[in-house]
């Protein structure tokens, strides 16, 4: 039987960097927030940091964890790093320009676009691969978090759209058609219910 005080999920997406702005993308790189993406991750951590989470855990990569970083700054706590919350691998488009990849390869663009699970960059990830390991990291969040606690997920975009339609148990293909992008530095929330965990709000933001 279900707790009436049940766990709930925050995953948020990190602030903008440069490459967000200017269309490059982005994979593992590790970049930087850019001004735009402090004062983002700044005004999330105001929200987010009422909400007192139980435990905050973040992608490595600076992006990621300079925006978890913004709201543990205002609550005192610690955040763990996990790769496994790390952007999708785009393989050989990493760090090139939006219009360089549809230059060369646009027919894979387009699959994606109509929810086809392609391998980014040849030698990138796919969506699929992507959402088990960052389930995997996810459940193992759940299973610290107290009854009633609140976890703090800080990611990415592909990474944190895969990982929430898994856990809610949403086709990864229906999930890229039906849900839209995360943008910088909004978030998904989530609860545990009697038949699994449900999607509570989708792309919140301060």
């Amino acid at each position: 039987m279900l707790s009436k005080n049940p766990k709930r999920l925050i995953v948020l997406r990190h602030g903008q960097t440069t490459h967000n702005a200017g269309g490059i993308w982005q994979g593992q790189l590790d970049t930087e927030l850019s001004e735009v993406g402090l004062q983002q991750a700044a005004a999330a951590a105001t929200v987010l940091a009422e909400r007192t989470p139980d435990v905050v855990r973040s992608s490595d990569l600076r992006r990621a964890y300079a925006t978890a970083q913004a709201v543990v700054g205002l609550t005192g706590q610690d955040i763990e790093s996990d790769p496994r919350l790390r952007e999708i691998n785009v393989g050989e488009w990493q760090g090139k320009s939006g219009e360089e990849v549809r230059e060369r390869h646009g027919a894979e663009l387009d699959a994606i676009a109509r929810g086809e699970d392609v391998r980014r960059g040849e030698t990138g990830e796919t969506v699929a691969e992507v959402a088990a390991r960052a389930l995997a990291a996810t459940k193992d969040l759940i299973d610290e978090l107290p009854v009633g606690g609140l976890g703090l997920i800080v990611t990415h975009g592909v990474a944190g759209r895969a990982l929430a339609a898994s856990l809610v148990g949403i086709d990864l293909h229906a999930a890229w058609l039906a849900l839209g992008g995360l943008h910088n530095c909004h978030w998904v929330e989530l609860s545990e219910g009697a038949h699994g965990w449900r999607i509570e709000k989708w792309n919140a933001h301060a």
